[in-house]
């Protein structure tokens, strides 16, 4: 990919992405993302986003205006297939995490946590000085509340840019983190920003990883129900998803634009 001009983030192109439903998918391998500043997004998209987009405006933006919007939830794919004809490459949290701490590993560069608790960024840390020895590890546990104050964003900007991390994971839920990482992308003194949420408790042991075959199978949002039973109140937004596909198969078009 040709670096972008001076002082833009670097953003995938409309012939890498798949445009379905309103929202345009990078469909290519992340080993084509540049990790260049200014800071980019990285964010995902799922059924479960999508409906929650429907009624968060800013939640909707941080996914369309994302430089990278990957594809996480794999049934979101449907929609290029059902509607374009095209498959849309995964790119899911976990390989997202995996991927970029493994590129840091080989530049030996820096990598910031931001979300969690301190016990669980401290397993983070420990964890990661063994698997990725070259990665220097920065990190902040925010306060938990609904909303961050102006002081709050103030606060985990700073601690960010006097480490200047070469990529910065958020893990405090979604869409708290993916609207986290998009208002505040312009004061990120970082090549990217990346929402990966649930891979902070399981990278950390707090939760059982889930085995690479659920996500081959495609049966990971399974085995994360069965072991977050909590989770099953956000699947009505998945009906939301499926109904407006069917929609728009037949010419009705209810998605955002």
């Amino acid at each position: 990919m040709k670096p972008g001009p001076a002082g833009v983030p670097d953003r995938a192109s409309p012939d890498q992405c798949v445009s379905a439903m309103g929202y345009a998918v990078y469909n290519e391998d992340l080993s084509l993302i540049p990790m260049n500043r200014p800071c980019s997004t990285i964010q995902t998209i799922s059924p479960i986003s999508y409906g929650n987009a429907t009624r968060d405006t800013v939640y909707r933006d941080a996914m369309q205006r994302a430089d990278w919007l990957c594809l996480d939830g794999v049934y979101f794919g449907l929609a290029g297939v059902v509607l374009k004809g095209k498959t849309v490459k995964p790119n899911q949290g976990p390989d997202i995490f995996y991927h970029f701490m493994q590129r840091v590993e080989e530049k030996k560069g820096r990598v910031f946590f931001l979300g969690a608790s301190d016990s669980t960024l401290e397993k983070i840390r420990v964890r990661a000085a063994k698997e990725y020895p070259n990665v220097t590890v920065g990190s902040y546990s925010p306060p938990f509340k609904p909303e961050f104050s102006d002081a709050d964003n103030d606060a985990m900007i700073a601690a960010i840019n006097a480490f200047k991390p070469d990529i910065v994971f958020l893990g405090m839920t979604a869409p708290k983190q993916e609207k986290w990482g998009y208002v505040h992308r312009d004061r990120l003194d970082t090549c990217l920003v990346a929402a990966v949420g649930g891979v902070f408790d399981w990278y950390a042991g707090n939760r059982p990883e889930i085995a690479a075959i659920w996500w081959k199978l495609y049966l990971a949002w399974l085995i994360r129900t069965i072991d977050r039973p909590e989770l099953l109140k956000r699947y009505p937004q998945i009906g939301k998803f499926f109904w407006h596909l069917a929609l728009a198969r037949v010419g009705i078009k209810k998605y955002p634009e």
